[in-house]
């Protein structure tokens, strides 16, 4: 899941610097990793985890 997020996030931790791989279809993937988990709460866990991706993201621009 971890690794899902990140390959998401990629582009743009890439313009920070820090080398992250490709991963086909990340965003499919993590979602129905979610989904798998548990159907019922796996669109507010999506929308949480790009949340917090896109915060930790913004607080290492800002740091840069």
């Amino acid at each position: 899941m971890e690794a899902l997020l990140v390959a998401i996030g990629a582009p743009r931790l890439r313009r920070l610097g820090i080398p992250v791989s490709d991963v086909p279809s990340a965003e499919h993937r993590l979602y129905e990793l979610l989904a798998r988990v548990d159907p019922d709460s796996a669109h507010g866990r999506y929308n949480a985890l790009l949340s917090r991706l896109a915060s930790f993201v913004r607080a290492m621009e800002c740091g840069a």
